[in-house]
């Protein structure tokens, strides 16, 4: 393949099922991720991406001038875009759908219109970006007050309210509640909202957020979905997709792209209220004995597959 694009193979018979109308689309669930970012200096490493151990960093600061993003490999063995490098993420909780959260930052109606959901809906994809944040990069985005927020998250008390959160033993209103923690809502900044394909069996309506990594946290692969994480900037990211080298699904490698423009983690960060978050859904459509494949907006993950064969 020319790049990194994450294709699978039944595609193309799914997307004629669709045309055809034989194939029925999934409901999506809705999911958030979390563009984590930190800043480095001019002749910093931001990390490598190959198979080794994780990375593992500290806090932002300083005056670098190139901001880096915490990434993650899904494990080849994944169904969803296994061996595909991602931003840590996943589904809503429905709990947090209902359940008092203590909460900082702009208000849930706020968010609800930045979103376009919902004040409950809000709430809970807020949730889910810090809660995937700290369930699988250790990180978490709250603090005791409204302008502070926790330093070190290490340690055993914290794995195993982590361990409890991953397996839905606790919701994040009640680890926030034992923790005497408020969720920082203001430190998330919503960037995106991708669509999975209809054609898709497994289908995501997800919220892309930025975030800088609080001063004193350091990152860790805590998630059993990856088999490798990584700071990298966004540059060097896409150079790996344009070789071919990292595997990516195409919201990845656009927001890595959109990150490419800010010199700085907060630059990014403060950009986010300007974003279009008008959903991006992929469109099927039979062009002259062709089905071709788009998402309005990003030209280049145009597809043309042959009726009678695989991808071009």
């Amino acid at each position: 393949m020319a790049n990194g694009q994450w294709y699978p193979p039944e595609w193309p018979e799914r997307i004629r099922a669709l045309a055809d109308g034989t194939l029925t689309p999934v409901v999506p669930r809705r999911a958030a991720t979390v563009m984590l970012l930190k800043d480095t200096g001019p002749g910093s490493d931001s990390g490598d991406t190959g198979s080794g151990s994780a990375s593992e960093d500290s806090g932002s600061g300083g005056t670098g001038t190139r901001p880096a993003v915490h990434m993650l490999r899904r494990r080849a063995s994944m169904a969803f875009a296994g061996g595909a490098y991602a931003y840590p993420g996943g589904g809503v909780d429905p709990r947090d759908d209902d359940h008092h959260v203590r909460w900082a930052g702009p208000t849930r109606a706020w968010w609800a219109s930045r979103l376009g959901v919902d004040e409950a809906a809000a709430q809970a994809i807020v949730c889910a970006a810090v809660r995937e944040t700290y369930e699988e990069a250790g990180v978490l985005l709250a603090g005791p007050t409204a302008d502070t927020v926790v330093g070190d998250t290490t340690g055993d008390d914290w794995e195993t309210d982590r361990a409890a959160l991953v397996a839905r033993d606790l919701s994040l209103a009640e680890f926030l509640d034992r923790r005497g923690l408020v969720l920082r809502s203001d430190l998330l900044g919503a960037w995106t909202r991708w669509i999975t394909p209809e054609f898709e069996p497994r289908r995501y309506d997800t919220f892309f957020f930025v975030a800088v990594l609080p001063a004193g946290q350091r990152t860790r692969n805590a998630s059993t979905e990856a088999d490798h994480t990584v700071w990298i900037r966004p540059s060097e990211a896409m150079d790996g997709y344009d070789r071919g080298d990292l595997l990516m699904m195409p919201p990845t490698i656009a927001t890595l792209r959109q990150l490419g423009a800010y010199g700085t983690a907060a630059e990014a960060l403060a950009a986010a209220p300007g974003r279009d978050m008008t959903p991006v859904l992929a469109r099927a459509r039979l062009v002259d004995g062709e089905l071709v494949l788009s998402w309005p907006g990003h030209d280049e993950f145009t597809k043309h597959i042959p009726t009678g064969g695989a991808s071009a």
